[in-house]
């Protein structure tokens, strides 16, 4: 048979075996023949080529044509009550209340008309309506459409403590939103807990995040890299920020160490890693500084071992944040304001420590052993604070 001659199927299979192998612009080419070819036909053969189309758009970075593809697929299944194995549910209006140039209140319809669609798919699982399947898949099935549900109720949160941040209900939402999530899933999802910090943060409630949080990091910090349970590398970037946000910096730099082991092609995170850093030695410094102050004369050497640990620290981060101004060019990551504070934190750090050396690797290559682990900053607070007075009983 021809390549002319294809069917749609075989189509479909191409173009998937492509996009599983990173061959995204192959792969729209395979995409764009089986739509040639379904477009005119039968709602079930049309939905899950143009979901393709607009999945395909997204790793080629064409949101335009996305965003229209993901419309055509809900002029097809407007509830998103046609089954998800026939190209219909709630995707493609998950990808949409991304994807929207208006953002704000019509992302919110989005997320909403996605989330109708899946308490109906978890209904229909729970009824026992779903065929075809065993037990252990019907459970699995019945959980991650839990999981995004939980996440959907999520993004709305994310949407009101930014665009909406100014409507006058805003943080009640918030608040029931977050409460929704968690009694969809069990509290133990990273990604609930997450946003659950976030808006504790918001709420200027920092304890409350910094529980959340080690609560979100438990979840899956003794897990294997590629294990579903770990969340993906976007959201334990997220993650690393709130982290550094709620002032829990050695634990942000445990999952940034991680996130660079998977990929050491991270502009954002070899940033976030230089500038955790940076922090972890300027709050030590106004710690030792305000001891100091407190306490009147300090053991020296004990204060000669901190100043040591906070320039081999500084050198760690200068080393990050140059590796992160190297892949800004490289890639051409499009973040101005990263570079802008990345090269603001690199002058500061060449001003304190004179010209970057060799040392800043090495640096870096011994903080691995610090970062390894998941120490608790307030622990090893606690732990300084013990050893002082002991020293003062002396």
């Amino acid at each position: 048979m021809s390549k002319s001659q294809e069917t749609p199927e075989q189509l479909y299979a191409a173009a998937l075996a492509l996009v599983e192998q990173n061959q995204p612009e192959e792969a729209l080419e395979q995409a764009e023949k089986l739509w040639g070819q379904v477009q005119n036909g039968s709602v079930t053969e049309a939905l899950p080529a143009v979901n393709l189309l607009g999945e395909i758009s997204i790793e080629l970075g064409d949101v335009d044509s996305a965003r229209a593809y993901f419309e055509k697929a809900v002029t097809l299944d407007p509830e998103g009550k046609i089954p998800e194995t026939m190209g219909g549910g709630a995707e493609k209006f998950l990808w949409l209340a991304q994807l929207c140039e208006d953002g704000g209140k019509s992302s919110v319809t989005w997320f909403e008309r996605g989330i109708q669609a899946l308490q109906h798919e978890i209904s229909e699982l729970e009824a026992g309506r779903v065929s075809g399947y065993d037990d252990e898949s019907l459970l699995l099935m019945r959980v991650e459409k839990k999981r995004k549900l939980a996440n959907a109720l999520c993004g709305i949160v994310e949407v009101y403590m930014t665009d909406l941040s100014w409507e006058d209900d805003a943080e009640a939402r918030c608040e029931n939103l977050v409460t929704q999530a968690m009694s969809v899933e069990d509290e133990t999802s990273p990604e609930v807990l997450q946003t659950l910090a976030s808006v504790r943060l918001s709420q200027e409630r920092k304890e409350d995040a910094r529980s959340a949080l080690e609560r979100s990091i438990a979840t899956w910090k003794d897990l294997e890299p590629e294990d579903p349970a770990v969340p993906d590398f976007a959201t334990r970037i997220s993650l690393a920020r709130l982290l550094m946000e709620a002032e829990l910096d050695h634990r942000a730099m445990f999952v940034l160490q991680r996130l660079i082991q998977e990929d050491d092609q991270s502009v954002e995170a070899w940033y976030l890693g230089g500038w955790c850093q940076y922090l972890i030695a300027e709050r030590s410094r106004n710690k030792g500084a305000s001891e100091q102050q407190t306490n009147g004369e300090a053991n020296t050497e004990m204060n000669l071992d901190q100043d040591k640990l906070n320039d081999e620290t500084l050198k760690g981060s200068r080393h990050w944040l140059n590796k992160a101004l190297k892949l800004y060019k490289l890639l051409e990551y499009e973040d101005e304001r990263l570079f802008e504070h990345t090269k603001e934190l690199v002058a500061g750090l060449d001003t304190v420590l004179g010209p970057s050396e060799d040392d800043d690797a090495e640096a870096a290559e011994g903080a691995y052993e610090q970062w390894d682990g998941i120490e608790d900053d307030d622990e090893a607070n606690e732990g300084e604070e013990d050893e002082d007075e002991e020293m003062q009983d002396q």
